[in-house]
């Protein structure tokens, strides 16, 4: 292979510095190793690579052809040795992200990129998940961290740094019978009282483990689980109930029509709760799982 590591450091070096004795001294070389490598590489090619002819060589067609795939090579080698650095630091292999559906719409998508910026290589997967299922896989080893909404109560398993906050809406389809017959689209909603959400079907997003429901949430006396908010949605605007949604989720559909925040007379729409990013403490966190911790916490900032 004509090609490898070494001379494609030299071969790169003499195309950005012009000479082969300015190649050599930004790679702390001698002239004549520059030149012989160069030399080597052509005989191994079978192509000249340079035109010796003038003061300084000048590179030939064959060189300015293969200097893209070169530098393509060269970033490469340099990202495996940064992985490479980076595993014996602690790098995971992996980094798995459950997140609660409702906080797909959150702020964790910059940070994630910024975090494979910093490490191109690092395998990560990101799990949708009810909160106690994104919590479940997270005990259980199956992900490293979970970008959740704050708990009822703390769990001495359990690290955590707050990144932020969302206000979650009780929302409703606009021809929904509870808001009155036949209703002229843009009239004015109807103020409801705290009986209209507990005597209507609530949507609610919650764990396939039925005895898995958060009770600061559920009002309806009946109501529908899925673990989709995507699916909660559409239940929503098929008029089959209402529910609790973050207002950035439902936003555009609130700007649509499809949906609209309830009102009422009797206490405010809408519920400010604080997001977390939790971590197990029986697992040490591996170095890419700190980082986007730091990162999430620097966006919240």
């Amino acid at each position: 292979m004509a090609f490898h590591s070494d001379n494609v450091q030299v071969f790169l070096a003499v195309l950005d510095h012009g000479s082969f004795s300015a190649a050599a001294r930004a790679l702390s070389r001698v002239p004549s190793a520059v030149s012989m490598a160069i030399a080597h590489l052509e005989a191994e090619l079978g192509v000249p690579l340079f035109d010796r002819s003038g003061r300084e060589p000048r590179p030939s067609a064959a060189a300015r052809a293969l200097e893209p795939q070169a530098r393509l090579l060269a970033g490469q080698l340099q990202q495996l040795n940064a992985q490479a650095r980076s595993l014996t630091q602690g790098l995971e292999e992996r980094l798995t992200l459950a997140i609660a559906p409702e906080l797909l719409a959150a702020r964790w998508r910059t940070p994630l990129a910024a975090l494979a910026q910093e490490y191109p290589l690092l395998q990560v997967e990101v799990l949708a998940a009810p909160q106690a299922d994104a919590l479940a896989l997270l005990h259980r080893g199956r992900a490293q961290l979970a970008l959740v909404f704050e708990r009822p109560s703390i769990d001495g398993r359990e690290g955590f740094q707050e990144v932020g906050s969302e206000t979650l809406v009780a929302v409703i389809a606009p021809d929904h019978p509870v808001l009155g017959p036949a209703r002229t689209p843009g009239a004015p909603l109807p103020r409801l009282r705290e009986e209209h959400l507990t005597h209507t079907r609530q949507i609610v997003v919650a764990s396939r483990d039925l005895a898995q429901t958060d009770p600061r949430f559920v009002f309806g006396r009946h109501h529908w689980r899925t673990d989709n908010h995507l699916a909660a949605l559409g239940l929503i605007e098929a008029g089959l109930g209402w529910g609790w949604q973050p207002r950035a989720l439902v936003q555009p559909r609130i700007a649509a029509g499809t949906l609209v925040e309830m009102a009422f007379e009797n206490l405010s729409n809408g519920v400010a709760l604080w997001v977390d990013v939790v971590w197990s403490k029986e697992r040490p966190l591996g170095l890419g799982a700190r980082r986007f911790v730091a990162l999430m916490q620097q966006a919240a900032a």
